[in-house]
């Protein structure tokens, strides 16, 4: 939000630099992220001076130039080529000096050099109005009056506007810092606190409306007063719409907004001024002389100022005319015929309070984002609203010419009050951490409009402004006192008093922690996608279903309509991204949620998701290149899972069509998580040709799992172990993790790991068979194996693998 430090000065006498009025906006919380400088002319004229133009002669060498003397007012005259056709002699005219920078009205900017022009030299330029960015006219040279000085800056003579501008990153609560009177009511009760500085905020008076004559009435009726809690309005005649006069068209271009017309740049005045949005209906276009505030059907067409054709709401607020023709959505935007144009004579001026929620849905279905449904869908000042009015028609009286020829219509049913709050000064001391005095506390109150009711040694009765919208409890007045009687003020303790409270080691915050620290110690980089996704990803795998996703009722766009059902399409479009600009390598993790929709109702699971492609680490002298594989991805799952003590995992195939191979681990009935190489046809879609590995945990089964495992210790065996290996023939079909279960099914006591160290495809096999060679690790903790018993327990795996798997000892 820009902030006008000029328009300040209209409500506060101050003449601080604005460095220091900065800080002290930023210390009340509304953050100053910038201060720019405004210029009504770029430059400043900077280097323009008045001279007089002693000698004018046509140029040897060109038709339409002249060499001209200028005197500068220094004694020393200088010789400048000028191609306008009414220079002459004896002129008083500006002059851009060499080494001035002159700025054209698109921004674009030239210095002026020494230089020759046809053969003659040229110290300098004379200048036509719109190469001062003071006008338009392009015709001749300006010519200025005979009384000027010589050698006078330019920037003396013509009325030059300058300004610094503060950009406001203004949080949602504050509603009533939405205007310049807001940011001054705060700065006023801060310089008083902060600064100690006696100032007076000053309130536009409206003691100067007066209605001219009674003639032209038009009638409000609400239909809705819950929607449209208050609304007002007053009719204006014989008005002349032009341009707004400098002074306000500077205001309006010092916070970036451009004049149109008087009459509707007094209400942009208005809004940003007092923040009270206003609009102006052309009153001709109004039909049965009446407005009516109501609802219409959903479908009912309705055309903005930006020509767009949209379909109503039925909930939307409709400002209607007599005939029930919608001239604008209320609170959010007006109607292409309605408006004031140059041919305007007469207007009906709105201004009101509208439901704040209602507004913001209005806005968000129709993604109409404007200065008045920004302020209205926070929440105004519902007690200022005919007091802006009949501001602007003061305002429009006087620059437009206009009659005010009706009363001021306001329908205002129930009114809003004003909040009710008890305040404590020892609950105040407790939260603040220090003992404010009563008066200070008083006079901060006092200064932002909080006015005392009753007063006991103990406490305060106060009445909130309705305006106060993020004020409504004790909590929200210590804040106030404390951010006006200043955070820095309040002394750090030399002692800090606390308890320790007792809490789960493995809460689920202490979790995810110590994952992340795990990842990221494994070379691994933290990744956050959107959770709102595009609806066409639920095609991609029949585990997860169309039919099941979460739908959002406003999106702001087709690939944005879904809550996501896997984390997987997220990761797949970061790693496109990247691969698309050449980095091949990625290794990302993800902590998040994934939702869905049943017949039962909604579900909402927490997740981890790994994600990773390319070579395992990047290229080096020192190292050989790998790529990333399931095993490699295998090896960091299951570490994972050590670390946060969660072992004795089952291994089986899993069904999840994501995967072109894919391992599930489940710990009883739990599934813990999934992992493999994701399909082609997945990868595809992203236009990914390389390889992703890709592993889903359950999260909360994890968590549920989590310090449930009693770590037992031992010693170290005292006796060797034994190593032998088996090299088998098996169907394509037969998995490593299919033998590796019945390893351990069939040898319980002294198996203690089954590892696969060769893997063999060819044309020297027989067709459909593979070959898998297998260690196999065997210990007794209280002997020594014998030959025998190593014999034996060889020839039992080797007979069961053949029963069960019709393998072959190669």
């Amino acid at each position: 939000m820009k902030i006008s430090y000029n328009w300040l000065k209209e409500f506060l006498n101050i003449d601080l630099e604005a460095e220091k009025v900065s800080e002290v906006l930023t210390d009340l919380g509304l953050e100053v992220e910038g201060i720019e400088t405004f210029e009504s002319v770029k430059g400043n004229l900077e280097g323009v001076v008045v001279g007089k133009v002693l000698n004018c002669i046509q140029h040897p060498n060109a038709d339409r130039l002249k060499i001209t003397q200028v005197d500068l007012g220094d004694g020393q005259p200088v010789q400048i080529v000028c191609g306008a056709p009414n220079v002459a002699k004896g002129q008083k005219v500006p002059v851009a000096t060499v080494g001035t920078t002159l700025y054209t009205e698109n921004g674009e900017h030239f210095k002026i050099k020494k230089g020759k022009i046809r053969g003659e030299f040229s110290h300098g330029m004379i200048c036509a109005e719109d190469e001062l960015g003071l006008g338009s006219d392009h015709d001749g040279i300006m010519v200025l009056s005979p009384d000027a000085k010589i050698g006078t800056p330019a920037a003396d003579i013509f009325e030059l506007y300058t300004d610094k501008v503060f950009e406001i990153g203004l949080t949602p609560n504050r509603a009533d810092a939405m205007s310049h009177l807001g940011v001054a009511r705060d700065l006023y009760a801060g310089l008083l606190q902060m600064e100690e500085m006696q100032t007076k905020l000053n309130t536009p008076s409206v003691s100067d409306f007066h209605v001219d004559e009674r003639t032209y009435s038009i009638k409000v009726e609400v239909e809705d007063t819950e929607q449209v809690p208050r609304y007002a309005g007053i009719t204006i005649t014989d008005l002349k719409i032009e341009e707004s006069p400098a002074w306000l068209q500077h205001r309006l271009k010092a916070i970036g907004l451009g004049p149109i017309n008087n009459v509707v740049d007094i209400t942009n005045y208005i809004l940003h001024g007092l923040g009270q949005p206003l609009h102006a209906f052309d009153a001709d276009m109004i039909e049965g002389d009446k407005v009516v505030v109501k609802n219409l059907p959903t479908g009912t067409k309705f055309t903005g100022l930006d020509g767009v054709e949209r379909e109503l709401h039925k909930d939307d607020i409709m400002i209607c005319d007599g005939a029930g023709k919608p001239m604008c959505i209320g609170g959010v935007y007006g109607g292409l015929k309605s408006g004031v144009s140059e041919n305007t004579t007469s207007i009906f001026l709105e201004a009101a309070y509208f439901n704040p929620v209602s507004i913001r849905k209005t806005a968000k279905r129709h993604a109409l984002n404007t200065d008045a449904s920004f302020r209205f869908e926070r929440g105004i000042n519902p007690n200022a609203v005919v007091y802006a009015l009949k501001r602007a028609a003061i305002w429009i009286a006087q620059l437009a010419n206009g009659k005010i020829v009706s009363d001021v219509i306001d329908v205002y049913p129930n009114k809003i009050e004003d909040f009710q709050v008890n305040f404590s000064y020892e609950k105040a001391f407790k939260l603040i951490g220090e003992e404010i005095p009563a008066d200070t506390i008083k006079d901060i109150l006092a200064s932002l409009d909080i006015r005392i009711n009753h007063q006991t040694e103990s406490g305060l009765g106060l009445t909130i402004p309705a305006y106060r919208v993020d004020v409504t409890r004790e909590a929200d007045i210590v804040e106030e006192i404390l951010r006006v009687y200043g955070y820095n003020n309040v002394e750090i303790p030399e002692k800090i008093k606390t308890s320790v409270a007792s809490s789960n080691k493995w809460s689920p915050e202490k979790i995810e922690t110590v994952a992340s620290g795990f990842l990221i110690a494994n070379g691994m980089f933290e990744s956050m996608s959107n959770s709102l996704t595009k609806p066409e990803y639920a095609d991609a795998s029949e585990c997860i279903g169309k039919e099941n996703n979460v739908g959002i009722l406003n999106p702001l766009s087709g690939d944005l309509s879904v809550m996501r059902q896997s984390m997987l399409f997220g990761l797949l479009e970061g790693i496109s991204y990247n691969i698309n600009r050449k980095n091949n390598n990625l290794r990302m993790f993800e902590f998040g949620n994934t939702y869905h929709k049943y017949d039962q109702g909604y579900t909402e699971n927490k997740h981890l998701a790994m994600a990773i492609t390319g070579k395992r680490s990047d290229d080096h002298w020192a190292s050989t290149e790998r790529d990333s594989d399931v095993f490699y991805l295998k090896g960091l799952v299951k570490t994972l899972m050590e670390r946060l003590g969660i072992t004795d995992m089952k291994y089986s195939r899993t069904k999840n069509d994501i995967f072109s191979k894919g391992i599930s681990l489940r710990l009883g009935k739990s599934k813990i998580v999934e992992f493999g190489a994701v399909s082609d046809t997945i990868l595809k879609k992203f236009g990914i040709k390389q390889e992703v590995l890709f592993a889903d945990f359950d999260w909360d089964n994890v968590i549920e799992n989590v310090g449930k495992k009693v770590i037992k210790i031992t010693g170290l065996p005292k006796y060797p172990e034994v190593k032998r290996d088996l090299a088998l023939l098996l169907d394509e079909n037969v998995d490593f993790i299919d033998l590796y279960n019945y390893a351990f099914q069939s040898e319980r006591k002294f198996l203690k790991n089954v590892d696969l160290f060769d893997v063999y495809i060819g044309d020297k096999l027989p067709e459909g068979k593979k070959s898998y060679a297998l260690s196999f690790i065997l210990q007794d903790e209280n002997k020594t194996l014998t030959d025998k018993q190593i014999d034996k327990i060889m020839t039992k795996l080797q007979e069961g693998f053949k029963k069960q798997f019709e393998a072959e000892l190669r």
